[in-house]
């Protein structure tokens, strides 16, 4: 019988993360980028666990992008900080990041234990990737695989930032930026009515966080199924988010798009 995969869910912050600008080359540079591709993956990335003919198992983290030079620097960099290696797709669409070798997966996803992963969904594929690699059967894993997600309802549902206390994980800054470059949108419009958004599926308590976050007075919205919106006009609430990414840089192609949008400012 499939088994309730267990899970922890992020601690309260005990110190607050610098809020100094991050420069390239910084003594805390190495850390924001950790920071930044906690982000990423719970935008962009996947953390896999499959089988080789129902015989052993393969583990993979892989984060797969638009093919853009701006997208392929960034990667690299990560790469530079977390390991890995970059490759472009045969047909030249996309750029990828991806680790393949257990005994690297097993250190990389140490950083996870010092800055978790906030989303559902990858909190859910972080545990079971876990279990697997403890367990190291077969048996188990087909026995499991489609569980994966059975305690995905309880983490939305439990308030995991403690929001009521006014609690943020304390690698909150580096996490966002990296989690815009996957999911934010900057839109520049002929009317004027430029604004930053950003939505995810199922998780409407992230984007409640945001909102608090930014200090923002729109509303979450769900446009349709399980999906929610966060959109913001408000010149202030920019200014807010402006201040946010000068000192917590984009590095990739939404890096790009954040420039094109100030300027319209």
């Amino acid at each position: 019988m499939p088994q309730l995969i267990p899970f922890f869910l992020p601690k309260s912050p005990q110190n607050p993360e610098n809020s100094e600008k991050v420069e390239k080359n910084g003594e805390n540079y190495n850390e924001y980028i950790k920071k930044f591709w906690v982000g990423l993956m719970d935008g962009d990335g996947s953390i896999q666990v499959n089988h080789w003919r129902a015989q052993s198992l393969q583990y993979r983290l892989v984060i797969k992008l638009k093919n853009t030079k701006y997208n392929y620097n960034m990667l690299i960099e990560i790469a530079k900080v977390i390991g890995g290696t970059v490759r472009i797709n045969s047909t030249n669409n996309f750029v990828i990041w991806v680790v393949d070798n257990r005994d690297i997966i097993k250190e990389i996803i140490k950083i996870f234990d010092k800055y978790p992963p906030l989303t559902s969904r990858k909190i859910c594929q972080l545990e079971f990737l876990k279990i697997c690699l403890q367990k190291n059967s077969i048996e188990w894993y087909f026995n499991n695989r489609n569980s994966k997600y059975l305690n995905q309802l309880t983490i939305i549902r439990s308030d995991i930032f403690g929001l009521e206390k006014g609690n943020l994980p304390n690698y909150f800054k580096g996490w966002f930026s990296g989690f815009v470059e996957a999911e934010g949108c900057f839109s520049i419009r002929k009317s004027n009515n430029h604004s930053f958004s950003i939505g995810q599926n199922d998780d409407i308590y992230l984007l409640n966080v945001i909102k608090e976050y930014l200090n923002s007075t729109n509303i979450v919205i769900n446009p349709y199924a399980n999906f929610y919106s966060l959109e913001i006009y408000k010149k202030e609430t920019l200014n807010t988010i402006f201040d946010h990414f000068h000192n917590f840089p984009l590095l990739g192609e939404k890096l790009n798009s954040f420039n094109e949008f100030k300027q319209k400012f």
